[in-house]
């Protein structure tokens, strides 16, 4: 194994005077000062003779143009004086494939106010398709308040310093904040600004992020002249960027921290040792401590952390960061590459290349165990196609690629896809129809039967249908245009209230989805033609449900000021959805006795499944045929007449396009699934 250990030149020392004192420095952190100071005249002895104990290991691809590497120090035999684990990716940007990427603007885009979308670095890798996403600038504020690190994600964020994105500055650097930029052209070409203030030109550039402030210049350890004793200069979790001399490549560094026995974290001149054993030549401090997460994702779009963040180990979650940055890029060349899924609602079509002459065959299934297999074609090619039947639309699927050459067999590491499901929303009954509606206790009767005759409720009304006595309540954003009655003996409302509507269905009920949304203040029971299909704030089944039960909770901040919205499928709508007249009822459920209202109003369609089918598309060109077209999981046929009798083409041809030549006589083809 190639390892390297710390360079041992002067400029990775720690400052030689003592740091101007801010506050009460306890006894841990002044022993922590001795001990910088005591490495000035040891360093480089610890460095020849500690036996690597600060130790970078090998690099490997994780990606084309994309590797990796871990770092470790071990105090007291490392040239460094903390316990480390240290994460970094080297990224070749002389690769055409590598793609760099920032967070865009925010929709509705105020500058210094709300620029970009907070992501946790995984939901940002998993939005944008990434390979490769990390925090970057380090501060930004949510639409100019103070900082919150527990903000939801789609908080929009003010971004400090200069960032651009897809060529679109979303943050300019209007002030000596974080000013340390790193530019990138169209094609990757790199540009280091140690102190953008005042601001260079962004013109030319496509991608821009921007760190607190530099700690290596020209490969000087500037790290070494920052006040250990001032937030955020001491012991930290790390993330760094950094550009090699010739620019060709772009190193993204986390140090761990936080977490003793495993990585406590990193001074800034510790950061810099750590850039220069990678082999940067300048780099900049970027967003730490708890924002400090480096995702990349794996071959079946699953994302995988690289460090550990202190967030995620503290809280159980990772932070929302406002400024993300991210990596396109491409699978690592092997024996299979070009591995494409394209699937369609119930069949997929998988294709490949191998690098020899190799059989065709795959492994998929539900789980990784793979369950199911195609036949082996023994046929030794190096372009491959296999067409999967018979798939559950909506459904995601494992699969792994096998080929056997003339003397090795080879395996591809795991994929995934998602088979697609083309729906078409049919309206049920929308915010303001009709429903029947009654206050009456009904724990003996079968009121949500298709047969129960509720000509005798209390009446009619139009949704939204409310009762509070205070009066119409102004905050709720759909219109009230019903008025239910309160209980004259407490002035409140009942406890309970029932509703019915009715409609018709005369289509194939197979794969249907029940879609809901609406005002329930505080908790409902849904129901289809008799059958419980929902409960949303009350208690779970199975819980019985009487006319007394109170609601567990309240929507919102108390009042149905906002949607509840759910969908429900499978066999209980499938099933149960009747040709002609069907009923949707619901009973809505207030918290306590002395709740001051209640609401109900609900719009609810129905999601169909259909086939979408695909267009071929012919080209000639002199006698050449070609023929196109854009979805998976369907198989080339010809015939001689329109009628018939039709056949595959030999192969059989699943993949698009497909070229013949000097077709004799009239040929005709379609797709066939």
């Amino acid at each position: 194994m190639n390892t390297n250990t710390v360079p041992t030149d002067l400029h990775n020392l720690p400052p030689t005077q003592t740091p101007t004192r801010v506050g009460r420095i306890g006894t841990a952190g002044a022993g922590r000062l001795r001990r910088a100071l005591a490495a000035l005249g040891l360093l480089c002895f610890m460095a020849a003779s500690s036996q690597a104990a600060t130790v970078l290991g090998p690099w490997k691809p994780v990606f084309q143009g994309i590797e990796h590497a871990v770092g470790t120090n071990t105090p007291g035999g490392g040239a460094l004086l903390n316990l480390q684990v240290v994460n970094c990716l080297k990224i070749d940007l002389a690769d055409p494939d590598i793609r760099l990427f920032a967070s865009p603007r925010h929709t509705n885009y105020v500058a210094n106010y709300t620029e970009a979308i907070g992501f946790t670095a995984t939901n940002f890798l998993k939005t944008n398709n990434l390979q490769v996403a990390i925090n970057a600038n380090s501060f930004f504020l949510p639409g100019g308040a103070q900082p919150s690190y527990t903000l939801p994600e789609g908080t929009a964020f003010d971004i400090t310093g200069l960032f651009i994105s897809k060529g679109v500055v979303v943050s300019p650097q209007d002030n000596a904040e974080s000013s340390c930029a790193l530019l990138f052209t169209t094609n990757n070409g790199a540009t280091f600004v140690p102190t953008n203030w005042p601001p260079v030109s962004t013109a030319g550039f496509q991608t821009a992020v921007s760190g607190l402030y530099p700690v290596l210049v020209n490969g000087l350890n500037v790290g070494s002249n920052y006040n250990v004793f001032v937030d955020p200069h001491g012991v930290e979790p790390r993330t760094a960027f950094g550009l090699s001399e010739d620019r060709r490549y772009l190193f993204l560094l986390v140090i761990d921290g936080r977490q003793p026995g495993y990585s406590d974290g990193a001074y800034d001149w510790e950061t810099a040792i750590w850039m220069q054993l990678v082999g940067a030549r300048d780099a900049s401090n970027m967003d730490g401590g708890g924002s400090s997460c480096m995702i990349v994702m794996d071959t079946t779009g699953k994302p995988v952390p690289l460090n550990r963040d202190s967030a995620t180990l503290a809280s159980g979650r990772e932070r929302t960061v406002g400024a993300q940055f991210g990596i396109y890029a491409k699978p690592v060349p092997g024996f299979f590459n070009d591995v494409t899924a394209l699937p369609d609602d119930t069949a997929a079509t998988i294709s490949w290349t191998t690098i020899e002459p190799a059989t065709t065959h795959l492994t998929y299934g539900l789980t990784t165990n793979l369950a199911q297999s195609t036949a082996s074609n023994s046929t030794l090619v190096t372009s491959h196609a296999v067409l999967l039947t018979n798939l559950t639309r909506n459904t995601g699927y494992y699969f792994t690629t096998l080929g056997t050459t003339e003397t090795t067999s080879h395996i591809s590491p795991l994929y995934y896809f998602t088979t697609t499901n083309y729906v078409m929303a049919t309206p049920l009954t929308a915010l303001t129809n009709a429903w029947r509606y009654t206050r009456s206790n009904l724990d003996a009767t079968n009121w949500t039967a298709r047969s129960y005759d509720d000509s005798g409720w209390d009446g009619t009304g139009q949704g939204v249908l409310w009762a509070d006595l205070r009066g119409p309540n102004a905050s709720i954003p759909a219109e009230l245009n019903t008025e239910l009655p309160l209980n004259p003996g407490t002035g409140y409302p009942y406890t309970t209230y029932y509703f019915r509507t009715y409609f018709n269905f005369t289509n194939d009920p197979a794969g249907a989805t029940l879609q809901v949304s609406g005002y329930f203040d505080d908790g409902a029971v849904f129901y289809l033609n008799g059958r419980e299909i929902r409960r949303v704030r009350m208690a779970a089944a199975p819980t019985a449900i009487y006319n007394a039960t109170a609601a567990t909770a309240a929507p919102c901040s108390g009042d149905a000021t906002c949607l509840d919205a759910f969908s429900v499928s499978g066999p209980i709508i499938s099933t149960n959805l009747v040709a002609g007249q069907n009923v949707l009822a619901v009973e809505v459920h207030n918290r306590s006795a002395a709740s001051a209202d209640v609401t109900f109003g609900l719009s609810a369609s129905l999601a169909l499944p259909y086939t979408l089918y695909p267009t071929l598309n012919i080209a000639q060109t002199n006698s050449t045929v070609t023929m196109s077209w854009a979805q998976g999981g369907y198989t080339l046929q010809q015939a001689s007449e329109p009628t018939g009798a039709w056949m595959e083409v030999p192969g059989p041809v699943v993949i698009s396009p497909f070229t013949t030549n000097n077709p004799t006589g009239n040929v005709f083809y379609r797709l066939s699934k």
